[in-house]
């Protein structure tokens, strides 16, 4: 028989009421609500001004934090540079068949 006492589960960790719930059951939920609120005219629906400043808010908080931004720099130089070497790379590459190219007296126009 099972001892069903308080002590047997830590105080406050149980899942209750929608936190137990599949996520799926949770998204029929919460899609019946938002077609509701819809329907009833009381939705909340995005201009694009209040996008434009959701989206500035967010990136002053995340601008805040000098050591993300600074890596995101450096993540950035380093693509530029590897893009720019990969360029002169296939310059490189065409420039040399070119000039074999012409010293065998090929491509004449």
């Amino acid at each position: 028989m099972a001892n069903n006492s308080a002590s047997d589960k830590p105080k406050g960790t149980a899942k209750r009421g929608f936190a137990a719930m599949d996520e799926a059951t949770q998204r029929a939920i919460a899609s019946k609500g938002g077609q509701a609120a819809h329907q009833k005219g009381t939705a909340h629906e995005f201009d694009s001004e209040e996008a434009r400043r959701a989206g500035q808010k967010g990136g002053e908080a995340v601008s805040r934090d000098r050591e993300h931004m600074a890596a995101i720099g450096r993540k950035g130089g380093e693509s530029r540079q590897s893009a720019a070497r990969a360029a002169a790379e296939k310059n490189g590459a065409r420039s040399a068949a070119g000039s074999e190219q012409s010293s065998k007296g090929g491509n004449k126009q």
